[in-house]
């Protein structure tokens, strides 16, 4: 007889270890409907109060990858030859849009990468929400139509089918709107679940650390990367994590369409018409701290997966991709591949904002600080994210040119633009976000945008 929710979710609830057994009635209960939402949610919370040790980890995410198909690529009709399958997973930023670029940077280096990717969690963006930005991308192919995109673009950046993890589907919506997003053994099998379920040969992974992350110190993030690289290596999977700063927003903007916007410009080096500098000064197209990190991944995900000898001929040969256009041209054969517009790189079709209002500097400094969790529930709050599981987000909304600490700002100039449905919600916006700032009088070093490599061996 299957033990009773309410009496696994006491027993959590008390600290008490649960067992594998126990761990795989939780995992049947998420699939087949035997715990109700409320119970899922007191169970989460739960596991976030008293948390998991190393082997109730491994067990829920052994559990949760096989709650559904586990794909096997030998002969799902990739090319003959393929290069090896190769996949990047961040903890989640604000501005965090490296997936859009490294996925097809991987793939004009030779990788095949089925990127399987999340929505919106907690006050960060999800990669299917900004791609969804694109009319007609499908974040949900048939296996077929995967297939044929991976043949065609060596990538495919899509969500998880109702038949991989389906058991981390539920159970991912429902710690978005019930506060418990940041746990340790929560966030490690919900992340490997889906990598283990999506039969990889390697995953390179971006822990963030700051206070945009939902781990914000650094042992926190230490202690998350590490349990990522134990387990699935464990399991099987050759698995690296690197630390990355979260203090600031990456990249200029945050916001679904706007961050498609800044993609394309990150491949192509050029901006879209209409979605540079907001009527400030030229942006650079490549934000340093935004290619720091695509780059280093990059040169860690190619040394892993055995497509270079060191992560330092990776960086080169990434770079060098990035710079001839490569990528930006796998990208646009994956959106096309996958429904979306037929020349991205010529016109994405991305939807504008009706209303776009300056948050201005209230005077004259350097940038200090961003309190960079608050800009992104302003987003949420424009309607960029969901309040409630089912929430239709609104992909015109979100935050355009936003300055970086140590950036020297003038009286009145822009720290960042607001992209708002309508005129209320954007003056909300722009309080929240003035006061996420704080300008000072002299400049200051900002963190790192990447902090290093973490090894669980050492």
């Amino acid at each position: 007889m299957l033990p009773l929710p309410q009496e696994l979710i006491r027993a959590k609830r008390e600290g008490a270890a649960l067992t594998t057994a126990q761990v795989e009635a939780f995992v049947r209960g998420l699939v087949d409907g035997g715990f109700s939402d409320a119970q899922v949610g007191a169970m989460a919370m739960a596991i976030v109060l008293r948390g998991m040790d190393t082997a109730e980890t491994a067990a829920l995410t052994a559990a949760m990858t096989h709650s559904g198909t586990v794909l096997d690529w030998r002969n799902a009709g990739l090319p003959a030859g393929h290069g090896p399958i190769v996949d990047k997973h961040s903890t989640g930023g604000v501005g965090d849009k490296v997936s859009l670029m490294l996925a097809p940077l991987l793939a004009a280096c030779g990788a095949v990468v089925p990127m399987i990717s999340g929505r919106g969690l907690g006050h960060t963006g999800g990669t299917l929400d900004k791609l969804e930005a694109l009319p007609g991308y499908s974040v949900t192919p048939s296996q077929d139509q995967l297939v044929a995109t991976l043949r065609a673009a060596g990538c495919a950046i899509v969500g998880a089918s109702e038949r991989v993890a389906p058991a981390d589907r539920r159970l991912y919506a429902i710690r978005d709107v019930t506060a418990t997003v940041e746990s340790l053994p929560l966030i490690t099998a919900s992340i490997l679940s889906k990598k283990l379920a999506a039969g990889l040969q390697a995953l390179v992974m971006d822990v963030k650390v700051g206070n945009g992350a939902f781990m914000a110190t650094p042992g926190a993030a230490r202690e998350l990367a590490l349990s990522l690289e134990r387990v699935g290596r464990a399991a099987g999977l050759p698995t690296v994590a690197l630390l990355t700063g979260m203090d600031e927003v990456l990249g200029h903007h945050a916001g679904n369409a706007l961050e498609v916007a800044e993609a394309l410009a990150f491949l192509t080096g050029r901006w879209p018409a209409g979605w540079g500098g907001e009527g400030a000064a030229a942006l650079p197209p490549r934000e340093p701290r935004l290619l720091e990190v695509t780059l280093t991944l990059a040169a860690q995900a190619l040394h892993l997966s055995g497509l270079c000898a060191t992560p330092a001929q990776g960086r080169e040969r990434a770079q060098r991709l990035l710079d001839d256009g490569s990528a930006a041209e796998h990208f646009a054969r994956m959106v096309a591949a996958l429904g979306g517009p037929a020349d991205v790189l010529r016109d994405a079709c991305l939807p504008p904002a009706p209303v776009r209002v300056p948050v201005p500097a209230p005077r004259s400094g350097w940038v200090a600080t961003m309190d960079t969790r608050a800009l992104g529930l302003a987003v949420v709050e424009l309607g960029g994210g969901r309040r409630r599981p089912g929430d239709t987000v609104d992909p015109r909304v979100g935050l355009a040119g936003v300055c970086h600490v140590g950036q020297r700002v003038e009286a009145g100039e822009p720290l960042a633009w607001v992209h708002a449905a309508d005129e209320a919600s954007a003056a909300h916006a722009a309080r929240t976000a003035s006061a996420a700032f704080s300008v000072g009088e002299a400049p200051c070093p900002p963190t790192p945008a990447v902090i290093g490599l973490v090894d669980a061996a050492a």
